[in-house]
Parts: structure tokens; C-alpha cells; sequence
């Protein structure tokens, strides 16, 4: 069966379109069993993996984060995207939209399975060329499973050995993460120092996504080693800001190219359906943020009943650099989200804005919250915390201040924690991970009901195993090993 498979590649732009080594081929079917040899052609079979984790429609570009985004504790759902944010389960409409992202993730998974079966049979690269390409796929593989788990809870292990296999049963969450641990540890060491492209995953990149494994799978002692490796690197810096602006002109926008707080990105661009849509979910199209009449508001908040937003100390230019007014029928208070901008797109799935995946202060706050829970609240991870915590107020912050939380404002350790978690919340807001990170913490139901007096039911802790699954694969039962409530 593999060796009749084909891979369809559309490569215009494909990942990094502001690098001088831009990938440049005409669309172009490729058959397996050919074409792992020269070094070009195993680039564009690498290639082909980041494929659907840059689809305009699903997985990372657009729906995944936004009914991530939906689920928060500072957000509201509207329209076909209103079931997220009741709380009770997805409805019809939004349960084939996961099921896309579910199809699009194993799309990634398949491509990348090809590529780790075929490049050792690869006749002109080398051996070296050959351990890293395989890093990478197994890296891109990790990457697609990790958030499938989050979501999904146990998914199938389609790798090497069984990917021409129609049924393959759910695993469970452990072993999930033991293959995404493996493949990731992989990584890390076979990976080169420096990416072969700007957007391509490299050494430090895999211990980013490692601290963010082991935090899930609350091996803290490993997570915080790796946090402190790539903090004493040396090769990362927090961006400093002194007014909310900045947040946009030297981190976020669609100018910014690659800074020093970047540790792996998705690369957007401006060509057709090649563009970061998730922008477009939190933008009134009137307020002229992603183009001239562009965005689409299925996702907004509040500034008065949301709770999130209205204990937001307002000196913290994060607050002011995020959130807008715009009438809009909703409410007087209704308010939305500006973190990513471009101002000059031509259609919503032409914005240019970057997604940062993992940057320095996400290592900061994980660090922060591994050490506390495995040495109580030191001075290294009060530190961490005030870094993240001064560039949020447009402070240097490498330099005490005024500002700063000291051991003696923390009861206990769960009272630290609870700082980290939302300092983060502030820090990382419309980049898809508060969701999953109150779900990692056991906190989703407490915080979804301080913040907006709903009650989040068990059935919304996950997502359903999708219909177009359970028809196809006959290990999987459409009852018996169905996610609760669905």
C-alpha cells in the first residue's frame, strides 16, 4: 500500500517567506517509492509535514487555536463558534471542525512517518543530513500528537511500523506521552545547533517543546533542568518595551521578522491562503486591525463581566496593548483583541503575523512554576516570574523594581503558583495555550466559573473522537471508546 501512496506538496511560500532561502517549486505530486534521494527532494518531503500545521482552515493557522481561544476564561463564543464557550460540549458544527483539526494532525503525522521510514534509503545526502531530517520529522510528529492528547485525550499511534494499518485501537494518554517523549528526546539530540531555515525546529526548540511535555506529564525535576538549559544559553532575551505599542512593533507584528525572544515560531505570510488566520476571530471589521474591512468576531469579550478583564491591573501595558472597544450589537462593554496585527492584509487568510509557539518568557513562567514545585519559592524562580512580570509594565526586566513580588507576598507554594498561572494568563492570552494550561492544572471549572459565573461540565473538557474515525477505523468503537458525553 506505501509504496503506491502519493504526496500531494503545494510549496509556494510554503514556510518562510521573509528568508532569502525561500522554498520556490511549482505544485507537484510526488510518488514515495521515488523520490527520497538527493537532498532537494528530501527537503520537499520534510516539507510537506508542515503542510497541514499551516492550513488555512484547520489545525494550528485558524479553527484549533480559535475553539481554543472560544474555551478560555476571558473569552465568549458567537455564531457557529458559541457551543465553546457554553461549556456543555461542542455542538454539530463545531465537532466537524475538530474533526478537521483531528484529520490535519494525522496528515502531519503520516507525512512525517514517510519521511522517517525513507531517508536512511536516501543515496545522496549524507549520514549526518540523513539523523537530522529525521529529527525534524520526528520533532513535527511529537508536536501533532502533544495536542492531539491535550484535546483529545488517547489517540491511535500511527508510527512507522503500523501507518498502512487501517485499524489501530486508541492508546492511552500515558503512552501518548511516552511516544511524544521519545520522539522529542530524539530530537533534542540529533537536531542541529542552528535551523536549516528560519521556522525550522532545532536542539533548543525541542528542549522548549520537552519542558512543555514533562510539564504535562508533571516530571518537574526534568522540566525545570531543561528550562534552566535554555536560559543559561545565553541565545534568548526577553523583547524590552516602554510603551504598549512596542508589543506590536518589535514582537507581535507583521514586520517582525525573528527576535530574541523567539524560540520556534509558525511562519506566516501574505500570499493567498498562506496567512495566520486566527487573527481574524477576535477583530471587528471595522476597526481597520488586519486590513480594510477584514476580521470577523466569533470570539470577544467583556470589559465589565468578565472577570479576567476587569481585575486586569490597568498599569499593565499588556492590558492596554490588547484589548479594544468596538460597537458591535454585542454590549456596551463588548471588547476585543488586537495582539495581532497587520493592517495592510488584503483578505483574512493573508495576515503575516508569526505564531509564537514558544518564546522566552514561556520558558520563564515554566521554569518559575517547576522549580517552586520542586524546591518551594526560591529566589530563581521568583526572579523568573518578575521577568516576565516588569517587561509587562515597560520595565527593564533584568532590573529590580518596584513592582516586584517578594517570597513574603505568597502563603505557600499553591499561592505562588496561582501567580505564575496568572502572570501567564496575561502573558500568552490569544495564543491558544491558556486552555490547555488550566485543564493541565485542574483549574478550567474553577477558573471558567470565578471569571464568568459558568459552570464547565465534564463533557467540555474534551473533544469528541471524530465521526470520519470511528467509520474507518474498526478498533475503535463509536460507543464503547467514545470521549464522555458525546
Amino acid at each position: 500500500k506505501m509504496k503506491k501512496l502519493i504526496i500531494s506538496i503545494a510549496l509556494v511560500g510554503l514556510l518562510f517567506p521573509s528568508c532569502s532561502d525561500v522554498l520556490d517549486e511549482d505544485p507537484k505530486s510526488i510518488a514515495e517509492e521515488t523520490f527520497y534521494n538527493t537532498l532537494k527532494e528530501v527537503t520537499t518531503a520534510i516539507n510537506s509535514i508542515y503542510l497541514p500545521l499551516h492550513d488555512t482552515e484547520g489545525s494550528f493557522a485558524g479553527v484549533y487555536l480559535a475553539l481554543l481561544e472560544a474555551h478560555t476564561d476571558y473569552s465568549y463564543s458567537r455564531g457557529t463558534y458559541g457551543s465553546a464557550s457554553q461549556y456543555t460540549g461542542l455542538d454539530n458544527t463545531a465537532i466537524t471542525r475538530v474533526g478537521l483539526v483531528w484529520t490535519e494532525k494525522y496528515e502531519a503525522i503520516r507525512n512525517a512517518n514517510i519521511c522517517i521510514k525513507r531517508i536512511p534509503e536516501a543515496r545522496e545526502i549524507t549520514d549526518i543530513q540523513k539523523t537530522e531530517f529525521i529529527a525534524e520529522a520526528r520533532f513535527l510528529r511529537a508536536l501533532a500528537y502533544m495536542h492531539l492528547v491535550q484535546n483529545f485525550a488517547g489517540v491511535p499511534i500511527r508510527d512507522v511500523e503500523n501507518m498502512a494499518e487501517k485499524d489501530v485501537p486508541r492508546s492511552s494518554v500515558e503512552d501518548v506521552w511516552k511516544f511524544i517523549l521519545d520522539d522529542l528526546a530524539y530530537a533534542e539530540t540529533n537536531l542541529p545547533d542552528k535551523a536549516r531555515m528560519q521556522g525550522a525546529p532545532y536542539k533548543l526548540a525541542a528542549k522548549a517543546m520537552l519542558v512543555d511535555a514533562n510539564m504535562h506529564v508533571k516530571d518537574y525535576k526534568k522540566a525545570r533542568s531543561l528550562a534552566n538549559e535554555i536560559m543559561t544559553s545565553g541565545k534568548f532575551s526577553l523583547i524590552e518595551v516602554s510603551v504598549a505599542d512596542d508589543f506590536n512593533s518589535k514582537l507581535y507584528g507583521p514586520m517582525v521578522t525573528s527576535s530574541n525572544e523567539e524560540i520556534f515560531y509558525l511562519k506566516f505570510t501574505n500570499v493567498s491562503n498562506k496567512g495566520f488566520v486566527l487573527p481574524m476571530f477576535y477583530h471587528h471589521p471595522g476597526a481597520g486591525y488586519i486590513g480594510k474591512n477584514r476580521g470577523w468576531y466569533p470570539i470577544y469579550s467583556d470589559f465589565e463581566t468578565n472577570l479576567v478583564l476587569k481585575n486586569w491591573d490597568k498599569q499593565d501595558l499588556r492590558f492596554e496593548y490588547n484589548w479594544y472597544s468596538w460597537e458591535a450589537g454585542l454590549s456596551e462593554n463588548t471588547a476585543f483583541n488586537r495582539k495581532y496585527q497587520d493592517k495592510d492584509a488584503i483578505s483574512n487568510y493573508s495576515i503575516r503575523n508569526d505564531y509564537p509557539m514558544y518564546r522566552y518568557a514561556d520558558i520563564l513562567l515554566y521554569f518559575a512554576e517547576a522549580d517552586a514545585r520542586e524546591n518551594g519559592i526560591t529566589t530563581e524562580a521568583i526572579e523568573a516570574l518578575n521577568k516576565v512580570h516588569r517587561r509587562g509594565y515597560g520595565k527593564p526586566s533584568t532590573i529590580p523594581s518596584d513592582i516586584d513580588f517578594k517570597a513574603s507576598d505568597f502563603s505557600d507554594v499553591t499561592d505562588f503558583i496561582a501567580a505564575i498561572v496568572k502572570e501567564r494568563c496575561y502573558e500568552t492570552i490569544f495564543e491558544g495555550k491558556r486552555w490547555n494550561d488550566l485543564k493541565r492544572l485542574g483549574l478550567a471549572k474553577q477558573a471558567v466559573k470565578e471569571a464568568k459565573g459558568i459552570d464547565v461540565t465534564d463533557k467540555a473538557l474534551l473533544w469528541p473522537i471524530p465521526e470520519l474515525e470511528t467509520n474507518y477505523n474498526d478498533a475503535i468503537d463509536a460507543v464503547a471508546d467514545q470521549n464522555p458525553g458525546y
